[in-house]
C-alpha cells in the first residue's frame, strides 16, 4: 500500500473516531454521556479541537499534492460537523440547492442554520460562498469575516477573500488573502497560481 493510500486509512479512521457511535467510543476508551445517543459533548470537541489541531500541523508541513489534498479534505469534513444532527441535515440541503443555482434558496437555508448554530463557522462560509456566486460581494466579505473569526485557519474562506478582492480590482489586498491561505495550506493550487500572477501585477505597479 502506498504512503499516501496509507495515509487516507489513517485520517479516515480519525474522522470516524471524531464522530463515533457509543459503543465504538468505549472502544477508543471514551466515555459517552450517560443518557445520550453520541459522545460527551465536552469529550467530541477537545477530540474534534485535538484532530484538527494535528491535522493542520500535517497540512503546513506537507508538501505532496496529493497528501496535501487527503488532509485537506479530512479537515473539510471535520468542518462540516456542528454536533447538531439537524444543522448538519440543513447545510447538505443548502449546499445542494447552492450547487443547483438555486441561490434564494440555498440563503434561506443557511440563514436558518446560522440562527440555530451561530458558531458553526461553515454555515457562514457556505452562505458566503452564496453570496458570491451570486456576485453579491460586499456581504460575501461580511460573511467571510465572521467565519476566520471563528476559525482564524479556514483556508477556503481566505482564498474566497482573495478571490473577492482581485474581482474588485483590490490586488494588493486579494495577494496578501492568498498568501495568508498558503501559509495554512502551502500546496493549495488556486492561491499558488494567483499569488503567482498577482505577485509580478503587484510589483509592476510599484
Amino acid at each position: 500500500m502506498s504512503r499516501t493510500a496509507v495515509f487516507a486509512a489513517l485520517l479516515a479512521a480519525c474522522i470516524a473516531l471524531a464522530g463515533a457511535h457509543p459503543a465504538q467510543a468505549k472502544d477508543a476508551k471514551v466515555t459517552p454521556h450517560p443518557g445520550t445517543t453520541s459522545l460527551n459533548p465536552k469529550a467530541r470537541d477537545v477530540t474534534r479541537s485535538e484532530l484538527l489541531d494535528s491535522l493542520f500541523g500535517r497540512l503546513h508541513e506537507s508538501r505532496n499534492e496529493d497528501e496535501s489534498k487527503i488532509i485537506a479534505a479530512a479537515i473539510w469534513k471535520l468542518w462540516r460537523h456542528s454536533g447538531s444532527p439537524s444543522a448538519d441535515l440543513l447545510l447538505v440541503q443548502g449546499r445542494k440547492a447552492m450547487h443547483t443555482h438555486a441561490f434564494p434558496q440555498a440563503l434561506a437555508i443557511f440563514d436558518t442554520v446560522i440562527e440555530i448554530r451561530p458558531q458553526f463557522a461553515e454555515a457562514w462560509n457556505e452562505r458566503a460562498t452564496t453570496y458570491f456566486l451570486m456576485r453579491r460581494f460586499d456581504e460575501s466579505l461580511a460573511d467571510i469575516k465572521q467565519v476566520l473569526k471563528l476559525e482564524p485557519r479556514h483556508f477556503g474562506a481566505l482564498a474566497g477573500r482573495g478571490m473577492i478582492l482581485k474581482e474588485m480590482g483590490k490586488k494588493r489586498e486579494a495577494l496578501q488573502a492568498f498568501r495568508r491561505a498558503l501559509a495554512i495550506y502551502p500546496e493549495m493550487h488556486g492561491p499558488k497560481k494567483a499569488v503567482k500572477g498577482l505577485s509580478a501585477e503587484v510589483e509592476q505597479d510599484i
